[in-house]
């Protein structure tokens, strides 16, 4: 009988050990090597200010090599202007909302008027959102029993009669948010099928 030689050959040792070191570097492994996609950050995407020719040449300003145009606007300037002209500061026309737009901001409750700027805050919640729903938090017992499918988040609605209660506030002149919402009752489990 061969015994086995003791010496490992270093072909087989050497990508055991360049493993276990990568699996140690962490999370952002896997970004610095380009398995995860990242999207493009939406709030900095930028145009162009179109052109357009003045009526008289001769009331341009002198132009200023190396200086920002004085017809674009940067990032957040562009979006607070877009979003709600009259609370960005002195950028574009401030004007009164029309009859309609305060019907909208009245039902989605926000009779004050002219629209209000978004919180500052609002390229991190929507990273933690994202986040949230790429890697949503499991236990250590959630994810050694494999076998088991992990619930949706929320509470499911029943369609039929939420289309049911729907046309009959409808009917009856009531508005929708009238009545109890009904939802899909998931039905409890015995001791071994929650274990099972």
């Amino acid at each position: 009988m061969r015994q086995l030689p003791i010496r490992i050959p270093a072909r087989i040792l050497l990508p055991i050990a360049c493993g276990l070191m990568l699996a140690g570097c962490g999370s952002d492994t896997a970004r610095t090597l380009g398995f995860t996609r990242d999207a493009p950050d939406e709030f900095s995407v930028v145009t162009r200010a179109p052109l357009s020719l003045p009526p008289t040449l001769g009331s341009l300003p002198a132009p200023r090599p190396g200086m920002q145009r004085p017809q674009e606007l940067r990032g957040r300037a562009a979006g607070e202007a877009v979003l709600a002209p009259g609370a960005a500061f002195g950028v574009g026309a401030a004007r009164s909302a029309s009859q309609g737009e305060s019907a909208l901001l009245a039902q989605a409750g926000q009779a004050s008027g002219a629209g209000a700027a978004p919180t500052g805050d609002i390229r991190q919640r929507v990273d933690a959102e994202a986040t949230r729903l790429e890697q949503p938090d499991r236990s250590v017992v959630d994810r050694l029993m494999f076998w088991r499918e992990t619930p949706q988040p929320g509470t499911p609605l029943d369609p039929t009669r939420e289309a049911q209660r729907l046309r009959e506030n409808a009917a009856l002149g009531r508005s929708v948010e009238d009545g109890e919402t009904p939802v899909v009752q998931r039905r409890r489990q015995g001791l071994f099928q929650s274990i099972f």
